[in-house]
């Protein structure tokens, strides 16, 4: 019994210390590149689809397409990272930001196909709602984060909000509506890591 509450306090123990440490498995180069992503997006919008509220469909999967796209980059960096760090907390804080994130994107996903299959006439709110999505998943991030990180969540939530007030009627679905926030967004998320975390890294 004494060996089962020792082993449960060691395992609460490493969770505590999972939470507190800064994770490093997002990198700048990623997530720069989901930026610039961003922006090539909003360019094939503007050039494809010169009525996106004509085209849902292909709208929600051109977005959804560079979403997965920037997923993937960084997920990739991340699994890298963890397969070649010999340390088990590394691989437990992974997995951390990883339930962090996940639930924001789940939710931005669900929403997406309840107002497209049956509130068409609301999907002219799915960018700013993919703004403060995406923020609340930053936000619940923050505590693995650098302290910076916490404006990048803000800029998200500020965006998201001025396009749900803004981006609709003549504007609704605007290319741009995505292509800067997420763009800008990202770029600013890349320059807070690079300059907290892997400007140190490579300084030691």
């Amino acid at each position: 019994m004494e060996l089962r509450d020792a082993l449960t306090q060691i395992s609460e123990i490493r969770q505590q210390m999972a939470r507190t440490e800064v994770f490093r498995g997002y990198r700048a180069l990623p997530v720069a590149f989901s930026g610039l992503l961003a922006f090539v997006a909003a360019v094939s919008q503007s050039v494809l689809l010169r009525d996106p509220t004509q085209h849902v469909t292909t709208y929600v999967g051109l977005w959804t397409g560079a979403a997965l796209l920037s997923a993937f980059a960084a997920g990739t960096e991340m699994a890298i990272r963890a397969r070649v760090t010999e340390s088990s907390l590394g691989r437990e804080i992974t997995w951390l930001a990883v339930e962090q994130f996940v639930p924001c994107l789940a939710a931005g996903a669900l929403l997406t196909v309840v107002l497209v299959r049956t509130a068409p006439e609301s999907v002219w709110m799915l960018p700013g709602l993919w703004q403060v999505l995406f923020s609340l998943g930053i936000f619940a991030s923050c505590r693995l984060l650098p302290r910076a990180t916490f404006g990048v969540a803000v800029f998200y939530l500020v965006c998201g909000t001025l396009s749900l007030a803004l981006a609709r009627g003549e504007y609704a679905l605007s290319p741009w509506a995505m292509g800067f926030p997420f763009g800008l967004g990202q770029l600013y998320a890349a320059a807070v890591l690079y300059r907290t975390l892997e400007c140190h890294d490579d300084e030691s």
